[in-house]
């Protein structure tokens, strides 16, 4: 067997054509039509008024920050259990964040540590939605109209996602998302913003393109070159028009490592199903119990000895060096963060991994948990 890393993209549509459409009529840059057909045709999908798309989900997650244009000094409350980019773009436009723990069980941001959370410096909360369920927004969206607060919503994750039946990434008052190649949609790089408020659409539309105004090289704001090419977009077109068929085989993928892994003791496998939505698996991940006296660093180790790759789950916002260093976060404790980011690891699972591959990592995976148990 071949080495089978941890994601293999799917690009088996229209890519090639519309890329060869880019290339034929010269059209590789920002300024080409199928950025604006992109942005329309995800907003129309998700359900929302205005697209914005630039290079990257990090990006998009900045130049919303930037269209907020809050108080320096305010506080974003988040989940502690994120990537950094999160954060990120919170300190970068000079704010505070503030971290809660996670659920145990799925894995998203506890939301009933939220309104503990919320003083009068604090101006938003900042949801993401985790490796393939919904954070239960409900309780969000209460707390931010009893408190008069803005909800930026991390759909990187979710594309084709729903709660309660509505999509993820219609909830915030600003939702991102990302088309790195391990997601739903790829761009090769790419993300977008969503949103239903002019303004901060037009904001946005700004930070991408360095604040140029209608004297083109006269700046009243600092913004930056967040935008995405043509090409990216010609791919993300054609992503798109794929994505049903992307989430049922994503589906398929967590069914049979859960059908396969159900029988190991000791371990903490995704959440299928909740009341609110149905698990999509963006990836697949896998805590292991206490009583096994390894951690997801070994276990990676073995399975990589064996052609297989894996990746750790993130590391908790509140225990960053670079923010450590910084002064941050003294004193703060996040326990199920902490354990999960120590024993949690995620399995092949991307779009174009082949059946036997599954078997194969089934195999060995179920072959060490025997072996150690």
């Amino acid at each position: 067997m071949n080495y089978i890393p941890v994601n293999t993209p799917l690009l088996d549509g229209n890519e090639k054509k519309y890329l060869c459409e880019c290339i034929d009529s010269g059209w590789i840059s920002s300024e080409g039509p199928f950025v604006k057909r992109f942005e329309n045709d995800m907003a129309a999908y998700v359900g929302r008024k205005y697209g914005i798309a630039v290079c990257n989900g990090t990006a998009a997650l900045e130049a919303a920050m930037i269209a907020l244009n809050m108080e320096k000094g305010s506080e974003v409350i988040l989940p502690t259990f994120t990537i950094i980019s999160c954060a990120q773009a919170i300190t970068k436009a000079g704010l505070i964040p503030v971290v809660v723990d996670c659920d145990s069980n799925t894995w998203n941001m506890d939301v009933s540590q939220i309104e503990e959370k919320i003083n009068e410096r604090t101006k938003a909360i900042m949801v993401v939605h985790i490796y393939g369920l919904p954070v239960d927004m409900d309780p969000v969206i209460r707390l931010a109209r009893k408190y008069n607060l803005k909800v930026i919503e991390d759909a990187a994750e979710m594309h084709g996602q729903t709660y309660k039946g509505k999509a993820c990434g219609s909830f915030g008052d600003i939702s991102i998302f990302s088309f790195y190649p391990n997601k739903h949609i790829t761009c090769g790089e790419g993300g977008m913003i969503l949103t239903d408020d002019k303004l901060l659409a037009e904001r946005c539309r700004g930070a991408r393109n360095l604040f140029f105004t209608a004297q083109r090289y006269r700046h009243e704001e600092i913004g930056s070159n967040f935008r995405m090419s043509n090409m990216q977009a010609a791919l993300g077109c054609a992503q798109l028009e794929k994505l049903e068929e992307h989430i049922e085989r994503k589906r398929f993928i967590g069914r049979k490592y859960q059908e396969a892994f159900s029988e190991i003791g000791d371990i903490k496998l995704p959440v299928p199903k909740t009341e609110y939505a149905e698990n999509i698996y963006w990836v697949f991940g896998i805590v292991i119990g206490d009583s096994y006296h390894f951690d997801a660093g070994q276990m990676m180790k073995r399975l990589a000895d064996e052609g297989i790759g894996t990746r750790s789950f993130f590391y908790p916002i509140h225990k960053q060096p670079v923010y450590i260093r910084g002064g941050m976060f003294g004193g703060v404790s996040c326990p199920n963060a902490e354990r999960i980011a120590e024993r949690g690891f995620y399995l092949p699972s991307g779009l174009g991994i082949r059946d036997e591959e599954i078997d194969y990592v089934i195999n060995k995976v179920t072959e060490f948990f025997c072996e150690w148990s």
